[in-house]
């Protein structure tokens, strides 16, 4: 059975406050004015710049850009897919009429995008030609992960896809244990060596499965919710877990952010905090940004609570990267704040336009997508 209800974040959260509550008002929260900054601040410097089409405020979609080889692979949720080297545009494709709903993937010679149609293409990395499509059970929300001659993808009914590089025939699926109600949204497949995925679920399970052959080689749960109702029970882990050595770090929604041990398979620490946002790991600290507009930071061993910065409340946080020497988290107004990671101060910003929606690090570049449809680069000055 395929998962019943599917909640967009918002109501989720809105539906939460309400449970309980004697009067069905719910008083309005508004974000935290920008903050001041009292000292010469750090600017990021653009370095590309494109606008796509605009995406629903109520959908998850993770439009993100992708690289490789020097060259920079963009997505328009329109359906179409384009390469740049530089500023210079290489090819532009039309893919799919019906649009396109999951970020860009690109690796081992291929190009690979989704659709909310259930839908998976593969184009050529070089010319943008199609090379296969494949027809999969669900939306398809989230970037695929390509590795070791393996594309895997993950349907928004809880089935995990893997499909050849080369043909596109499929080779493996992965069926998730079902839940009844959860989060519109879905994490991405992340690699944890060339032969092993992490696949995490609604359930706030973290899945291992052999990438060639598709066999589970462990599970473990890494969140726990104590809720009463349906919707205070919503756990669902978002966010990418994240591999630093021998240990994994997840965040859940309701839930916790727990680092657990690779190796033991036990977990090491657990500490209650709601995101769905992937946590980013950097000089032995946890960096978390939670669904109130907190960014709180954790000693990686112990868990400690090294500081926690809330002038962001409710300004409706990105998932934190580390650039350089900082780090870096966008909000619902396109500001890109730079955090001293030691501290948690607020030390510079920039600006781009709309929502950031998705951020990442490649080669030492901030890729940025918003919901208004801006993906750009920047560096450090």
């Amino acid at each position: 059975m395929n998962h019943k209800f599917k909640l967009p974040l918002a109501i989720a959260i809105a539906s939460a406050v309400l449970v309980g509550c004697s009067s069905n008002k719910v008083k309005e929260v508004k974000p935290n004015p920008l903050p001041k900054l009292t000292e010469s601040k750090k600017t990021l410097t653009p370095v590309f710049s494109r606008s796509v089409s605009s995406t629903d405020k109520a959908d998850p979609l993770r439009l993100q850009l992708d690289a490789s080889d020097g060259v920079v692979f963009t997505l328009d949720p329109k359906g179409e897919v384009a390469a740049y080297r530089g500023k210079q545009r290489i090819w532009e494709k039309k893919v799919s009429k019906l649009g396109l709903s999951s970020g860009v993937e690109a690796a081992e010679g291929i190009v690979v995008v989704g659709n909310s149609k259930g839908q998976l293409f593969a184009l050529d990395q070089a010319t943008g030609e199609q090379k296969w499509t494949a027809q999969l059970s669900g939306a398809l929300l989230s970037p695929s992960l390509v590795q070791s001659g393996r594309v895997i993808t993950i349907a928004n009914d809880g089935t995990v896809f893997a499909h050849d590089a080369t043909s596109g025939q499929q080779v493996w699926a992965y069926k998730l244990p079902n839940v009844q109600f959860s989060l519109r949204g879905q994490a991405s497949p992340v690699s944890l060596d060339p032969r092993t995925v992490l696949i995490a679920s609604a359930n706030a399970y973290v899945y291992a499965i052999d990438t060639i052959s598709g066999i589970p080689r462990f599970q473990r749960r890494v969140a726990v919710s104590e809720g009463r109702s349906d919707i205070q029970r919503l756990i669902d882990i978002d966010g990418d877990p994240t591999v630093a050595g021998q240990f994994m770090v997840t965040t859940s929604f309701q839930g916790q952010v727990t680092v657990t041990d690779l190796a033991s398979q036990r977990v090491v620490w657990s500490e209650d905090s709601s995101s769905t946002k992937r946590p980013e790991v950097y000089d032995n600290k946890v960096f978390v940004s939670s669904t109130d507009g907190k960014l709180t930071a954790y000693d990686l061993a112990s868990g400690e609570k090294i500081w926690e910065n809330d002038s962001l409340l409710n300004r409706h946080l990105s998932n934190p990267v580390v650039l350089g020497q900082d780090l870096v988290v966008g909000d619902l107004d396109g500001v890109l704040h730079l955090v001293e990671p030691t501290t948690g101060k607020l030390i510079g910003r920039s600006k781009t336009s709309g929502e950031v929606n998705t951020l990442r690090v490649i080669e030492n570049q901030l890729y940025v997508s918003t919901r208004k449809g801006d993906l750009s680069i920047w560096q450090n000055r």
